[in-house]
């Protein structure tokens, strides 16, 4: 019987092991890829987790990695299928048939980005195509980049790359946008941001990094080539929570109901990272997701 079981080997599970280890709680990781580091692979550069900037994705990634290793923390490679009931906490199954009795579950399986599905989106991924303005804006200043979306968080971003690059090319497939009104407000007023409306993207153009995006208009299936150095894509995030909707409560968009400290409907289950409900998905707050939710897993070991 374990005391923990970490799903998801990302930068909220890798830093739940480390807390954990040192802790000294009997737990194993489970990682459904080969490789542990989540999302975070695949970033070109790092340039806002403190103390370690102009770091790639992958060399943090297994930075974060090599410290649970060096704890003495256990990796297992398995994809869940199930968490249930079973004396004394909870049985986790994986697809392979695997079993882990355990008292407590750490759910950090992350959320993914909604894709365009277009040619170019996955071969340039890292190399022009992003999907977090906050995290990449940075290498973009002064150069001209596309956002595609038409709610929050594609406005937002829109506005934000707009104080940093030479232009914003904003498209969304609709002729009004479904984010809040005063951020419309201030994404018509600002003077380098064009809006592409009615439009949607067809392919992501470039050798070797982004260089030029294809549009077409919906309405007159008129095809345009849009010159740019990156592209922007926020339609949206999917959490990693089908395997766990009878077991925790989800909100309206899928995501784990929990705060900071981690803790679920389920007392005995609890959730760090991108999969949890928050206002800010980041490394910097994945990793601290999984140190307070490993506070909140010894406090209820104390407890029961």
């Amino acid at each position: 019987m374990y005391d923990l079981v970490i799903i998801g080997a990302g930068p909220a599970g890798l830093s739940a092991a480390i807390y954990a280890a040192r802790a000294e709680l009997k737990f194993v990781v489970l990682e459904k890829e080969m490789m542990s580091g989540g999302q975070i692979i695949n970033t070109y550069e790092v340039d806002n987790y403190p103390g370690l900037f102009h770091m790639n994705g992958f060399d943090l990634a297994m930075k974060l990695r090599e410290h649970a290793d060096a704890l003495g923390a256990s990796f297992a490679e398995g994809e869940v299928e199930k968490v249930e009931p079973a004396a004394g906490g909870k049985r986790v199954l994986c697809k392979d048939g695997t079993a882990y009795e355990t008292r407590t579950v750490l759910i950090s399986g992350g959320a993914k980005h909604r894709k365009l599905g277009v040619p170019g989106e996955d071969r340039l991924s890292g190399s022009g195509v992003s999907y977090c303005a906050t995290c990449d804006g940075a290498f973009f200043r002064n150069k001209e980049v596309v956002v595609v979306g038409g709610g929050d968080v594609a406005v937002e971003d829109a506005l934000f790359l707009s104080r940093l690059c030479k232009k914003v090319t904003l498209i969304h497939r609709r002729d009004s946008f479904r984010a809040a009104k005063t951020l419309v407000s201030r994404l018509t007023a600002a003077e380098n941001i064009e809006l592409l409306l009615d439009s949607a993207v067809k392919e992501i153009c470039g050798e070797n990094r982004v260089d030029h995006i294809l549009v077409e208009n919906r309405k007159t299936q008129e095809k345009t080539e849009i010159k740019a150095d990156g592209i922007f894509i926020a339609v949206g995030m999917l959490p990693e929570t089908a395997v766990y909707k009878e077991l925790v409560a989800l909100d309206e968009t899928g995501y784990i109901m929990a705060d900071e400290t981690g803790v679920t409907s389920d007392p005995a289950v609890f959730a760090a990272g991108d999969i949890r409900t928050k206002a800010l998905r980041q490394v910097v707050t994945a990793a601290a997701d999984g140190a307070n939710a490993i506070q909140s897993v010894e406090r209820y070991l104390g407890e029961y």
